[in-house]
């Protein structure tokens, strides 16, 4: 409401001189003032066109139309019409001062300065002009300051003198170029992005505004939007000589990137592995990026059960960046590989920068699980087989182990002794994990099978071993465990 009263009061601040108007223009003037009264500006706006074009010479209209293009934050428009108001009538005061303020936001000082003194020529009390001259000059000051400061190096005095001036000059992109500049160097990239984003929209066709922002987005690793802004750029200039051949390459990364997270999402662990290298070999010095396919190697490495390659992967990507996310990814590849002190102390390492991590917390109590685990027996060894083994995978292996180790291939008394024990421990791996709840259970550091649990399902070998054949016929044998 304060943004409507304050349009209006300017409004009817150019009713103050008298203009030759006809009833028709007069009518829309009205009923755009109206519209203009509850906000509707873009309603507003189209009055304002029509009463343009039935009296093109009429000052008050254009005025009107400029203070709404003003509103709508369209300042070129408005500039055009106030010029064409004091084309009309250069002692309309309200409009040189509305035309100042917009050199102003831009930073033309000596445009906005040559305005507002014009003004106060006419009403030398005017409160707004005598404002704007100050603030003009307190501008032009801090702006030589922020310069002196770049010049010497000091981007943090550099960057507060800006944002101070940004304050009197919203508008103007050499400011925001400016401060973009310090905050990289400040290493505010999410500040210099901002500033430089802004330029694109400030000033018309901004090619170089479109390429710095994607370069930037693109050494921050954000391949992606880096993307979409180097696609404004050429929707400027298809041709441009910078914009081109970043788009190509970035296009490329961009590619392998997608396609390796649809692979790890389909559990195309081969397919991951090979799109993220294709990134690590097109982008050979870029941290950031290579960074998103050295975490997406740990991952399809560390479920492809390549454990040696998951934590070269992983380390590598710690070298860039030691959060708590990637050094989870790095503890679940020392798993994968049963080292389960690496697991523990990375695990352990995340929640010293994040105590609420609960994929630490979760991690670092099944890594400790595992590795008491690992003092007993472990299934997945026994049969040699990785821990995200499809239970065809699983028969298959017992049957293999139990050909190799039934006690009737060993005639003499102790081989036959060691393979009785082996081949217990054979079908009990199978028992446990090709029952799903009886293998959740073992996954979660807890054996199924061990009577001291309290929780033995009373599994009986005897029963396994009448059942298993070889040639068609069952095994006859005693045991002995004496």
């Amino acid at each position: 409401m304060y943004r409507c009263g304050l349009l209006l009061v300017l409004l009817n601040f150019g009713h103050d001189v008298t203009a030759s108007t006809s009833k028709g223009v007069e009518k829309l003037l009205e009923l755009g003032t109206d519209f203009l009264s509850t906000g509707r500006y873009q309603d507003a706006l189209s009055y304002f066109h029509e009463a343009a074009e039935q009296d093109p010479g009429n000052y008050v209209t254009f005025y009107k139309r400029g203070t709404v293009y003003l509103a709508l934050g369209k300042a070129k428009q408005a500039l055009l019409d106030f010029d064409k108001v004091l084309e009309f009538k250069p002692d309309f005061t309200a409009a040189r001062i509305q035309r100042g303020t917009v050199h102003l936001k831009h930073g033309d000082l000596d445009k906005a300065e040559l305005d507002f003194t014009n003004a106060l020529i006419v009403y030398p009390d005017h409160e707004g002009a005598i404002n704007s001259i100050h603030n003009t000059r307190i501008a032009r000051d801090q702006i030589q300051s922020a310069e002196t400061y770049l010049r010497h190096g000091d981007y943090y005095s550099a960057s507060q003198v800006l944002t101070q001036t940004i304050e009197i000059c919203s508008w103007s992109s050499y400011l925001r170029e400016l401060r973009a500049k310090c905050r990289i160097q400040l290493g505010d990239y999410a500040g210099a992005v901002s500033d430089i984003r802004s330029t694109t929209k400030l000033t018309a066709d901004n090619t170089k505004g479109y390429y710095e922002l994607a370069k930037l987005l693109y050494q921050l690793g954000q391949v992606q939007d880096s993307l979409k802004e180097i696609r404004e750029c050429l929707k400027l200039d298809p041709e441009h000589r910078d914009c081109f051949p970043f788009y190509k390459k970035v296009k490329k990364i961009a590619k392998f990137l997608e396609d390796a997270e649809s692979a790890s999402e389909s559990s195309e662990w081969d397919s991951c592995i090979d799109k993220s290298n294709r990134v690590l070999k097109n982008e050979p010095t870029l941290d950031n990026v290579r960074l998103t396919a050295l975490r997406m190697l740990c991952k399809c490495y560390t479920s492809n059960s390549e454990a040696d390659e998951a934590v070269k992967n992983c380390r590598a990507a710690l070298d860039i960046q030691r959060d708590p996310e990637t050094l989870c990814d790095s503890a679940e590849a020392y798993l994968a590989g049963d080292m389960f002190d690496d697991a523990i102390r990375d695990y352990k390492e995340a929640l010293d920068i994040d105590s609420n991590n609960q994929r630490a917390k979760q991690g670092l109590q099944k890594a400790q699980q595992r590795q008491k685990q690992s003092e007993s027996r472990d299934y997945y060894k026994i049969l040699g087989v990785p821990r995200n083994a499809k239970k065809q995978q699983i028969i298959k292996a017992y049957r293999k182990a139990a050909q190799k180790w039934h006690p009737d291939n060993f005639p003499d008394a102790e081989e036959k002794k060691r393979a009785e024990k082996k081949f217990i421990d054979i079908a009990a791996a199978k028992e446990v994990l090709t029952d799903e709840e009886k293998r959740a259970k073992f996954d979660r550091g807890e054996d199924p099978l061990d009577p001291e649990s309290g929780k033995h399902s009373g599994f009986n070998p005897f029963q396994e071993f009448h059942h298993f054949q070889q040639g068609g016929s069952p095994f006859q044998f005693k045991f002995h465990f004496n």
